[in-house]
């Protein structure tokens, strides 16, 4: 089989860049996306610097919510069968809810940047999927099991509906579909300035092992669900959240 291909959303920081690090060191190429190409430049050299391969990792610059940008996507694949694509991409959007307009606009902004982005890249992408084996992976949140974030909540738990749907749409044609549910987890740009000593303590209590993720506590899970070892593995919600919310 030729060198497998994975394509990463949201792959210049954080969970994103973990994760594109940890399918380069497993002999992948991997195309990374995201808005920011600075950001997205620098996340590929250091990438394929660290894992000696910097041929492996390139960068293109995209908006995922807006579809004609999307095509930038399809045309850096460029016609390769895709093994990987792991939609990361997304974050929670705040916004004034005062209004009915501004309440309009902050669910608007949350579902386009964590189910549109998924929805148009998967879709973009789905006659690419390498059949058999290729791997879809949708990343949620713990927020989307507890709720606790409005929004963003609902926008997470939105994925999860949808990769049931997917799963049972591309498994006939042995290409599996799965969630990684994170929890708290450290060293990314989610909480921006908003994570407080008191907030950080509270959420590393809350789990039943004593300390925060780091984003390669989700590349490792990913890693396994993208493997041929997890051929057998569809339709599943894993979450990585060091027991803050037990399995069900």
């Amino acid at each position: 089989m030729d060198e497998r291909l994975a394509v990463v959303s949201g792959g210049g920081t954080g969970i994103g860049a973990a994760v594109a690090r940890a399918l380069v060191a497993d002999g992948c190429s991997v195309l990374v996306i995201g808005r920011r190409a600075d950001v997205l430049a620098a996340a590929a050299e250091r990438i394929g610097a660290e894992c000696g391969r910097p041929e492996a990792v390139r960068a293109v610059t995209a908006d995922l919510t807006d579809p004609d940008q999307v095509g930038r996507v399809v045309e850096a694949v460029g016609g390769r069968p895709v093994d990987v694509l792991v939609n990361n991409a997304g974050g929670y959007l705040g916004g004034k809810t005062d209004t009915l307009a501004g309440t309009a606009a902050h669910w608007r902004a949350n579902l386009d940047a964590n189910v549109l982005t998924a929805v148009l890249l998967t879709e973009a992408l789905r006659p690419a999927l390498r059949r058999p084996g290729g791997r879809v992976i949708l990343v949620s949140s713990i927020a989307a099991q507890r709720g606790g974030a409005g929004a963003y909540s609902a926008a997470k738990a939105a994925l999860h509906g949808w990769a049931y749907d997917l799963a049972a749409q591309l498994g006939p044609e042995q290409i599996t579909v799965n969630v990684v549910s994170p929890g708290y987890v450290t060293e990314t740009e989610f909480f921006g300035d908003r994570m407080t000593p008191e907030g950080h303590a509270r959420r590393v209590a809350a789990t039943l092992v004593g300390r925060p993720g780091t984003p390669d506590d989700i590349a490792e899970s990913v890693r396994y669900l993208v493997s041929p070892a997890a051929g057998y593995v569809t339709g599943q919600v894993l979450g990585v959240n060091g027991g803050s919310v037990l399995g069900r």
